[in-house]
């Protein structure tokens, strides 16, 4: 711990901090001792910046194209063998309320009436079954998606997979003025608590058991990925080179867009190949870590991980991944979340790469635009995979901005009476009390934009290409 180099009064307000927490009986031992280390490292002013001049671009050896890997297996009886290694680890702890959605975000439907959850489901399923392997489902959740995940988790009883549901650690939020925890002074309810960021994942895994089970069953790797990436389906090239080249860590990166400028990057630095991320960049730098010509791949959050190599880090206490301060107001009051990600911990992992994968492997959900996308006829769906449609030429998605009208899920799906057609589009812009009739097609740029106070109904079978809209005479 880095207690030793603490200021006189940092060292009194962490001991005064531990009291505080001891006497906290809603959590377990091992959250109380992780939320004091990740203060105590936060008090002792770790480094959060990378020195500038040591940074360098990582080599083919270090982020693998991913035409280099070598092919997976034909075999079927290798495939299952190379599946039996591994165990697929989806980050669930996160609640839909930014779409306007209460409870567990992969809960909310996002094609043909399935869920996230119900798709990630179907597409090990259908693994297990084609290849007689038992590729077990872990669900990491957090205090917030627990009670809801485990209720909805009843309804795949019967399937050929086995769901293991585990929870991240609970810490307390910080006061801010006196660096002591919010739930001493009283909010005892969920306010007062908060889920330290997936980077948790690792010491959660080895606390709840989850982790020590897998590797009693001879699973050697974990695949984990958010929840709300749709894009994030097994890929047996990757799990074979792994276990052919004994890499304890892979992170699947993808090429930057102009979307993706704040999203953490890969470097090389002092010989060890490490995530860069935003917040740890130094001012004078930031437009030069936004330049898609400088870094030009970002982080997916797909990462393949080692078992034995996780717990080997754990007990050794040797994740000490950068902290992210996360400043929140609740009731007025100034508290602090002190959070990790789990793509910094690639730097303590030994034989590290990231491999660069096609776009189609990053397609997440985070906003109604993104829902559009996944429900029109850009996607199909195959055995639980949302396919992208061979008849669009761009290789980019479309660029969607949706008003606030349109960014809860259920207002989202009011406003259309079916999902426009959108393979041939560029953009759409839509702003104001707009609503679409059925068998709409969009082509090229489209902006449609209600005046103040009107209504704007687009007619079924409209079909517009190249225009702006601002009111029905532009129909």
């Amino acid at each position: 711990m880095a207690a030793a180099t603490l200021s006189p009064a940092d060292a009194e307000r962490l001991s005064k901090l531990k009291s505080a927490v001891a006497e906290l009986s809603q959590i377990s031992e091992n959250e109380k001792n992780g939320f004091i280390n990740l203060v105590a490292r936060s008090l002792s002013g770790e480094a959060q910046h990378v020195e500038w001049s040591k940074i360098a671009t990582p080599t083919d050896e270090v982020v693998v194209p991913y035409d280099s890997l070598a092919p997976s297996p034909q075999d079927p009886s290798e495939i299952k063998n190379l599946l039996d290694k591994l165990a697929v680890l989806k980050l669930n702890g996160g609640l839909g309320t930014t779409m306007g959605c209460t409870g567990p975000k992969s809960v909310i439907e996002v094609r043909d009436g399935l869920t996230f959850l119900d798709l990630i489901v179907k597409q090990i399923e259908n693994l297990n079954s084609k290849y007689g392997s038992n590729v077990p489902l872990l669900l990491m959740n957090s205090f917030n998606t627990h009670d809801d995940t485990l209720k909805i988790v009843e309804k795949y009883k019967s399937s050929n997979i086995e769901i293991h549901t585990f929870n991240q650690s609970q810490y307390p939020r910080l006061v801010v003025d006196d660096y002591l925890p919010l739930p001493s002074k009283g909010k005892t309810g969920k306010d007062g608590w908060y889920p330290p960021g997936h980077g948790d994942v690792f010491p959660s895994l080895l606390n709840s058991g989850k982790l020590n089970a897998l590797l009693s069953e001879g699973k050697e790797y974990v695949f984990v990925a958010n929840s709300d990436n749709l894009g994030a389906i097994v890929d047996l090239k990757i799990l074979n080179h792994l276990v052919q080249k004994k890499n304890e860590y892979c992170m699947e990166v993808t090429p930057k867009t102009l979307a993706d400028v704040k999203g953490g990057t890969l470097i090389s630095y002092e010989g060890r190949v490490q995530l860069l991320e935003i917040a740890q960049v130094p001012n004078e730098h930031v437009n030069e870590f936004k330049s898609i010509e400088k870094f030009k791949i970002f982080n997916t959050n797909n990462l393949w991980v080692n078992l034995n190599a996780i717990k080997r880090l754990v007990e050794a206490d040797a994740l000490n991944m950068e902290i992210i301060p996360n400043p929140k107001e609740v009731d007025g009051v100034k508290v602090l979340q002190l959070e990790t990600a789990a793509g910094a911990a690639i730097r303590f992992f030994d034989d590290a790469i990231g491999t660069n994968v096609p776009r189609s492997r990053f397609l997440p959900v985070k906003a109604t635009s993104d829902l559009l996308l996944v429900q029109s006829d850009l996607y199909t769906l195959q055995v639980g995979s949302v396919i992208r449609n061979p008849a669009r030429a761009n290789p980019a998605n479309p660029a969607i901005e949706l008003g606030p009208e349109f960014k809860k899920v259920g207002d989202f799906l009011n406003r259309f009476k079916s999902i426009p057609s959108i393979v041939e589009l560029d953009s759409l812009k839509v702003a104001g009390d707009v609503w679409f009739g059925a068998g709409v097609t969009l082509k090229g740029k489209v902006s449609i934009v209600a005046k103040a106070g009107e209504k704007l109904e687009i007619p079924d079978g409209a079909h517009i290409e190249n225009k702006e809209i601002n009111g029905p005479k532009d129909l």
